[in-house]
């Protein structure tokens, strides 16, 4: 059985920086790109980052581009370090992965796995 297992959300303040973890299990995910959507209360869930198997390639939304990083470890594990956090960074965060072997996406609809997601919220 497949999981993703996000940690690492929390409060913090304007300017703080925060670091999520997404550890997957139960298959190796090492010929498929991994990435991080987000949903803000009372919106949809939108992309955020994205990084190959290799993790040589990654893809920002233009909002983070600069303040967040995301890296993986190896096959199955990824994460996202968040720095100069806003208030309207506020958000679940979701770690998915993308159902088709190579193939990069921002399409919430080509990932097929997801975790439960991880609370942060910025106060300003």
């Amino acid at each position: 059985q497949v999981q993703l297992v996000e940690s690492g959300g929390g409060l913090v303040q304007a300017g703080d920086s925060l670091k999520l973890s997404c550890a997957a299990s139960g298959r190796s995910f090492s010929r498929h790109y991994m990435g991080w959507f987000r949903q803000a209360p009372g919106k949809e869930r939108v992309f955020v980052a994205a990084i190959s198997w290799s993790g040589g390639g990654t893809t920002y939304e233009d909002s983070v581009k600069g303040r967040f990083a995301i890296s993986r470890d190896n096959a199955n594990t990824m994460y996202l370090q968040m720095n100069s956090l806003k208030p309207e960074d506020t958000a679940v965060y979701y770690c998915a992965t993308v159902g088709r072997p190579y193939y990069n996406s921002r399409s919430e609809s080509d990932y097929n796995y997801w975790g439960q997601g991880t609370q942060v919220t910025v106060s300003s």
